[in-house]
């Protein structure tokens, strides 16, 4: 019927081969609860709560530390939760005395926000942190939950933390 069909074939055996592997690596790969609720894994919703609770959430950790929620409120770090510094504690909310939390080096944990970088919008505090305080932990002159430093209080600080070196 065509000249030269035989390349037709061919090229349709191409298209029905590549199909073919198309839907058995789909049928391989793709999760069987794939598109029960959209574009989603509806398995992943069980999955998820299946897993252990983690995080405590913030009002678990103001109601037992009331003194630095007070604290926290006069700062500019009311808005940030006390695990996005502090990680998951909810092993410490159920059993405060099995499980202590860590001692922060304020000198990393600061800088995940602060430090320079010219993505971060302009108002937002930045520092270079290799510059800024020569190598004294943050903690040394900002109180971590209300980082703004009261006048006076930054020399004497600095001053101390020198003599300590």
């Amino acid at each position: 019927m065509f000249k030269d069909g035989e390349h037709l074939i061919r090229l349709a055996a191409v298209f029905a081969l590549g199909l073919a592997a198309f839907v058995i690596l789909r049928a391989a790969v793709v999760p069987r609860s794939f598109g029960q609720y959209g574009h989603y894994r509806g398995a992943a919703i069980a999955e998820i709560a299946s897993r252990p609770i983690a995080l405590a959430g913030h009002v678990t950790c103001e109601s037992c530390h009331s003194d630095i929620a007070d604290q926290k409120k006069l700062g500019k770090h009311v808005v940030v939760a006390c695990e996005a510094c502090h990680g998951a504690l909810a092993a410490h909310a159920e059993d405060p005395t099995s499980v202590q939390p860590k001692k922060l080096d304020t000198a990393v944990v600061c800088a995940r926000c602060h430090e320079a970088n010219s993505a971060k919008p302009k108002w937002f505090p930045q520092v270079a942190t290799a510059d800024h305080s020569g190598g004294i932990a943050c903690d040394t002159c900002h109180q971590p939950h209300r980082p703004k430093i009261e006048t006076g209080k930054s020399e004497t600080a600095k001053t101390e933390a020198e003599g300590k070196k």
